[in-house]
């Protein structure tokens, strides 16, 4: 994308390294979103910079743009997970998601994710701030390589199917930082579409769809033989015992209300496909 839009992007580092004790994949990986909205939100032939800083508080990683900046208005809630700096963005996901889930993944490290811009078209800067205690003083020592069929382990084939974008890629995102290969639909008409050329493990399915509901759906699946062993998980407002009866009868595995906890679906996704 840098490439594609001709930006000059500059690294500056300090002049030792900075070796931290973090989860390796997730730093990148917000890093990896920070650079990507750097280069989407800046017109072509923009200036990124990318710098780490170190003192005896924390460890500071900035990206920072000569991009569209951010409205002084917007900046409060920048980090709100369904907001939308620029609503044209909507749909393949924006600022808002991302931005969300990044703060969220460095708050879980003890540290934060901050903000700032001089205002409309002038530019902005991101910072990933790390507590000191972060830091390891020697080098890590250098590990064998995992087997690569290790890292494939639990990792599945899961479609998400709910009306509301927000919520839906939301649930996606988290999916697949956790690794999984996911596909996202928004209907229950899109959802019994994309089963002719994906092949799910588990289906994340809400039950208040417009048109063809999330129970006609279920009953779909099941009736073709294709689908009819496929793990299916209710993700739904409604959690009234009558409401959890009627899943079941329609051949849903599992039953969660929104909000959902994330580290029970984890659970019931594992559980469900070990079942298999």
């Amino acid at each position: 994308m840098l490439e594609a839009k001709a930006h000059e992007i500059v690294v500056e580092l300090p002049p030792r390294p900075l070796h931290i004790q973090a989860d390796r994949l997730r730093v990148a990986q917000v890093l990896g979103n920070l650079l990507t909205n750097a280069a989407k939100y800046t017109p072509p032939g923009g200036y990124i910079e990318l710098t780490a800083t170190a003192d005896d508080a924390e460890i500071v990683l900035s990206v920072a743009d000569d991009g569209i900046g951010i409205e002084s208005d917007k900046l409060s809630a920048i980090f709100s997970m369904f907001s939308q700096v620029n609503p044209d963005h909507h749909r393949e996901g924006g600022l808002g998601i991302g931005l969300a889930l990044s703060k969220s993944l460095m708050e879980l490290h003890g540290g934060r994710l901050t903000v700032s811009s001089a205002g409309k078209d002038r530019g902005s800067c991101f910072s990933i701030h790390l507590p000191a205690q972060c830091r390891v003083v020697p080098a890590p020592v250098p590990t064998r390589d995992v087997p690569a069929i290790a890292a494939s382990v639990g990792k599945r084939r899961i479609l998400v199917v709910d009306d509301n974008v927000d919520a839906a890629d939301a649930l996606t995102a988290l999916l697949e930082l956790e690794g999984h290969e996911v596909r996202t639909v928004y209907s229950g008409e899109e959802a019994i579409d994309i089963l002719t050329h994906f092949s799910p493990e588990v289906i994340l399915l809400d039950l208040g769809l417009p048109g063809m509901s999330g129970i006609d759906v279920a009953r779909c699946i099941r009736a073709t033989p294709t689908t009819k062993d496929v793990t299916m998980i209710a993700i739904t407002g409604w959690g009234q015992p009558q409401d959890r009866q009627r899943t079941a009868e329609a051949g849903f595995d599992f039953h969660f209300t929104k909000p959902v906890d994330v580290a029970q679906l984890s659970q019931a996704i594992e559980s469900a496909v070990a079942a298999t």
